[in-house]
């Protein structure tokens, strides 16, 4: 119980960090874009674009952890929190798409340097700073940046501007003082290797609990000794183990008992691989058991009825 009221409370701080990200990042955004209208600088609008994409980044990430607070029901029996993970597979694909953006503009402006407002982008470059430092403070003190996927790919598109920003102040410092044109479209490569590692990884990160893959936390071998080192229990089979969402981790298994046990006693050695579980990382256990005089099939992984048949041919 415990442990459902901290992910409970997780799940509010993550909530209330992107609700005040979101409001910061779309204000500064309409007043730049209004600033830009007002100035004729076309740096001042494009910066505005970008930040409308971590607007909507985060406005996605928001939608999906108040969707992800709906009840479970029949039609979705584990809820709505896959969401969170749909959200943070979105947003690591709009990463690798912003990076390959910025690189092949930052190729094109090797060949064909533009003017550069060195002052107005200087300006700019500060002030996007400041902002983006204080939606990341935000973020790392109401929220959790390292387990909760969803709000881990928001911070990343944070760090991302706010890398941005400061490749922009550099570059703008070096054109102001050598007249380094170059330098423009150099930061914006380095910014760019590094927003497509961080998109890279928020992806595969995504899809592998998508694809219902193991959580890079837990140890299968470690899990099935658990079990097995449990008085009653002979064999563990037929394992899964998979993310519901972030820090939220499910079991199931078919678990090979002494014939001689009577149901009290199973039921001792359910609460016992509950318990132990539990101290895993593992919240939602659903354990099979087996009389050990009629054992289903004895491998750990699951297989299929097709492969099942396949091996007792050979």
């Amino acid at each position: 119980m415990s442990n459902h009221h901290g992910h409970s409370h997780s799940h509010t701080g993550n909530k209330k960090a992107l609700l005040i990200s979101f409001l910061i990042i779309t204000g500064y955004m309409i007043v730049e874009a209004i600033g830009g209208l007002l100035t004729n600088s076309l740096a001042l609008l494009s910066d505005a674009g970008h930040m409308l994409s971590d607007s909507i980044s985060l406005g996605i990430g928001l939608l999906a952890f108040t969707f992800g607070e709906k009840v479970a029901n029949y039609s979705k029996t584990y809820g709505y929190k896959r969401l969170e993970i749909l959200a943070a597979f979105f947003n690591g694909l709009a990463l690798i798409v912003i990076a390959v953006f910025i690189i092949y503009e930052a190729i094109g402006r090797f060949s064909n340097p533009p003017e550069i407002a060195s002052t107005g982008m200087f300006v700019i470059g500060i002030i996007g700073l400041f902002v983006n430092i204080l939606v990341a403070w935000i973020m790392m003190r109401q929220g959790d940046t390292h387990e909760n996927l969803n709000l881990h790919a928001a911070f990343l598109h944070v760090i991302s501007d706010m890398l941005g920003s400061i490749g922009a102040i550099v570059a703008a410092i070096l054109i102001m003082l050598f007249g380094w044109g170059w330098a423009d479209p150099v930061a914006s490569l380095i910014v760019a290797v590094l927003v497509l590692n961080s998109g890279w990884r928020v992806t595969m990160d995504s899809l592998h609990i998508l694809m219902e893959g193991t959580p890079q936390n837990i140890d299968i071998d470690d899990i099935v000794n658990t079990m097995i080192n449990i008085p009653g229990v002979i064999s563990v089979h037929d394992l899964h183990v998979w993310s519901i969402t972030s820090g939220s981790n499910a079991l199931s298994c078919h678990a090979v008992v002494d014939g001689d046990l009577s149901i009290t006693d199973c039921q001792k050695i359910l609460r016992n691989i509950e318990h132990e579980l539990a101290h895993k990382g593992i919240q939602h256990v659903t354990v099979q058991m087996e009389n050990s005089e009629n054992p289903h099939e004895n491998s750990v992984m699951c297989r299929t009825q097709y492969e099942v048949h396949l091996h007792h041919q050979h």
